[in-house]
Order: structure tokens, then C-alpha cells, then sequence
């Protein structure tokens, strides 16, 4: 039985997370997705730190299940095979800034001349239009911009402060995916071949309206948030390490109080109600870490779980690795690369009933395909030779 995007073809020419992550979405669920890069160097996270075998981490959680072809896109003959390869593709994917792969000569104009029903999809920083559309992005100036950042600080007037991973890029790449995957069925049920645009702007901004700018969605009664509801995190210290624990109904509270054995807290009028409790949020978090400061966590975890309130360990990456739940969800898998060795990484996060289960393969060597590729879409011995000797695809690796 195949996958849900079996018989699907992806080019794949960006580079570094968002783009990567998004084909690798479309990879894990069975499209062939061929990945073009730069003879000379790749992808740029193949250069990451913590590599093994010339392999790095970065590059090889983003680029599993696809095949690389290095082809040099600034030589024509480069260009003309990429062209022949997109002409049999369903999709193409591109994270140059906005202008740049009009320039280089694969635009949306120049892959639809070959393939006319094709979704073209580009990602891009900060999107097509505006004083910061040319600018180079990373992360942290997405944050900044889309007030990610200052929403993390807790308040207007607090010092902003950046979310510990890369937001934008990886929720990019989510929703890049997902766009893809409903424009191939649009497609699918009538609709011409589109393109479709993502930038990791609009797709923070979208991200955070959902819970982080109620303040702003009453047109004519905006208000900043200049004061927090509270700079105390709902993570608890005990005698024996880190919880979290969080109560929102009067149901909650009432356990709460029941597991602490205090009592007492039914007589405060600062917590007799949902609103007075959020008024008082410090009061209540500040007594609720007293209480939780005079035994274990796993004293804590126990008793708060047998009276039915919502808490959990806080666990740290080495943690994770050999916690019952994640264990019990089989969450991580274990490969073996052919060249990086044994491998641990996260399996997708959506399964499918009636698919059978995935059969990974780890992210390619730079070029490892390339010959394999062309000869597969009819390519001679002698074309490719000419390709060699053009300089435009590099040195030809065994697949890994």
C-alpha cells in the first residue's frame, strides 16, 4: 500500500530549515522529493556543528527520505536539467529572497514554460512587498518583527526576549507543507496549478492571533499590554527537581487544594472565583510554589495525578529519551545511515490508519543521486559526461 503522497514529485531547491522542513513533511509522506544543491558546498546546514562522518545533526533532521542532486544553477546547462526535471514534477519549492530565482532563471514564468500544471511555492522572510522585502532573515528578526518576541517578554514595557528555538522557521515549514498538500488537491479536483506564497512573517503573525493579540482584534478598542497577568511561569520547584502544574476551572482548583491539603485557601477571597484567582494570579502562584517547595516531584507528580490535576515532569532532552509517555507513543525511531551510523530522531507526528508504516531513509550524501536522477529521466551516459565536463552538476556519489 503506498503513502498518502505516493506518486507525487517534489523539486526541492531550498536550503537551511524552513524550506527543508516543508519537503521533508512531503518526503515522510511518500512524495519524491529531489533536493537540488550547489555542487560546491550544499545546503549550508551540511556545514552545522555537531557532525559525525561529515554529517551534521541539523542537516540530517531535515532532509530525511529525499535525494540530492547537485546541479550548478548558475551555468545554463545547470539550469536546462533542472528545467527537464521539473517538467515531470508536481511541485516546486523555492526560498531564494523575492527577485532572486526570477534572476537565476527559475522563476514561476520559467518552470511553468515546462510544466504548466505545477504548484510553485516560494518562501520567503518578511513576503513580496514592503521596505523589508529584500532584506536577508534569519529567526530572530522574524521574532522581533512579528512582536513574537516582546509577547514572550511578558509585557509592552518589558525587555522582549527570544522564544529558545526557531519558531518561525519550522512553523514556515509546517504550514508550507500543509499549502502544498491543498493546492495539490485543488488541483487534483479541477483547479489550475498555483502558487503558492509563505513567509515566515505571515506565518508567525497568523500563529499568534489565535492566543497572543486579543488585545488588538476590536477594531477601535486596541490596548497595549503594558502590565503582565504575571512574570511567574507555571513551572514549579520541589525538593528533587522541576513540575509544571496548571488549574483553570473551579473543578481544578478545588483538587488543587485537596492534593496540597490546604484548606485554608477556601476562605481567601483573593481565589473564591475563576476572575479573582486571574487577579491575583502572583498570590496564587506564589503560595502554590511554597507548598510544592516542601517535598519531591515525584511525591507531587503522584499525589496531583490521584486527585485529578493536570501536571507533568519537567524533563530535559536527555529526559525525554526514556520517559514512559513518549516511549508508550513510540515517538522516537532509531535508523541506520548509511554512512552517519545509528541515528535517533522524532517519526512524523501524524500517522494514517490505512498506510503502512514508513520505511525512513536517511537525509543523502551531497550529489549522492544525481547520476541515478538524470539517467532515470533520460539523460545519456554522454549527457551527462557533457555535464561534467560544463561544470554544472558535481561529482557523483553512490546513494546513502
Amino acid at each position: 500500500m503506498k503513502q498518502p503522497l505516493s506518486g507525487y514529485r517534489v523539486i526541492d531547491t531550498t536550503a537551511m530549515v524552513s524550506g527543508p522542513l516543508a519537503t521533508m513533511q512531503l518526503a515522510d509522506q511518500g512524495a519524491e522529493v529531489l533536493k537540488i544543491e550547489r555542487p560546491d558546498v550544499g545546503d549550508y546546514t551540511r556545514l552545522a556543528s555537531n557532525q559525525r562522518h561529515g554529517f551534521s545533526a541539523s542537516y540530517l533532521n531535515n532532509n530525511r527520505n529525499k535525494r540530492s542532486v547537485a546541479l550548478n544553477l548558475k551555468e545554463k546547462a545547470g539550469r536546462d536539467a533542472l528545467l527537464r526535471l521539473c517538467a515531470d514534477a508536481d511541485v516546486f519549492v523555492q526560498n531564494f529572497r523575492p527577485g532572486v530565482a526570477e534572476r537565476m532563471g527559475i522563476g514561476e514564468d520559467d518552470i511553468r514554460a515546462v510544466a504548466p500544471d505545477i504548484v510553485y511555492c516560494s518562501i520567503s522572510g518578511f513576503g513580496d512587498a514592503g521596505p523589508y522585502a529584500s532584506y536577508p532573515v534569519y529567526d530572530p528578526l522574524v521574532q522581533a518583527l512579528s512582536s513574537l518576541a516582546s509577547i514572550q517578554g511578558g509585557a509592552d514595557e518589558a525587555r522582549p526576549r527570544l522564544v529558545r528555538t526557531i519558531v518561525p522557521d519550522k512553523l514556515t515549514g509546517y504550514i508550507a507543507a500543509q499549502a502544498i498538500t491543498a493546492a495539490l488537491l485543488a488541483r487534483a479536483n479541477g483547479a489550475p496549478g498555483q502558487h503558492v506564497r509563505v513567509s515566515m512573517l505571515d506565518a508567525v503573525i497568523d500563529f499568534l492571533w489565535h492566543s497572543d493579540m486579543n488585545s488588538q482584534t476590536f477594531v477601535g478598542d486596541e490596548f497595549d499590554q503594558a502590565r503582565a497577568a504575571s512574570f511567574i511561569d507555571l513551572i514549579y520547584e520541589t525538593t528533587t527537581g522541576y513540575i509544571s502544574v496548571a488549574v483553570q476551572t473551579d473543578k481544578e482548583w478545588q483538587a488543587l487544594i485537596a492534593a496540597l491539603d490546604t484548606p485554608e485557601w477556601n476562605d481567601d477571597p483573593r481565589f473564591d472565583t475563576p476572575a479573582s484567582r486571574q487577579d491575583n494570579i502572583d498570590a496564587r502562584l506564589q503560595l502554590t510554589q511554597e507548598k510544592l517547595a516542601e517535598n519531591s516531584a515525584e511525591h507531587w507528580l503522584e499525589r496531583l495525578s490521584t486527585h485529578g490535576v493536570p501536571c507533568a515532569p519537567v524533563l530535559t532532552r536527555t529526559d525525554l529519551l526514556s520517559h514512559d509517555q513518549i516511549a508508550a507513543n513510540a515517538i522516537l525511531i532509531e535508523t541506520d545511515h548509511q554512512e552517519a551510523g545509528r541515528l535517533r530522531q522524532a517519526r512524523p507526528a501524524a500517522r494514517f490508519s490505512q498506510m503502512p508504516a514508513a520505511d525512513y531513509r536517511g537525509a543523502p550524501a551531497l550529489g549522492a543521486d544525481t547520476h541515478a536522477v538524470l539517467a532515470a529521466n533520460g539523460f545519456s551516459e554522454s549527457d551527462i559526461d557533457a555535464l561534467v565536463a560544463a561544470g554544472a552538476i558535481g561529482p557523483t556519489h553512490e546513494s546513502s
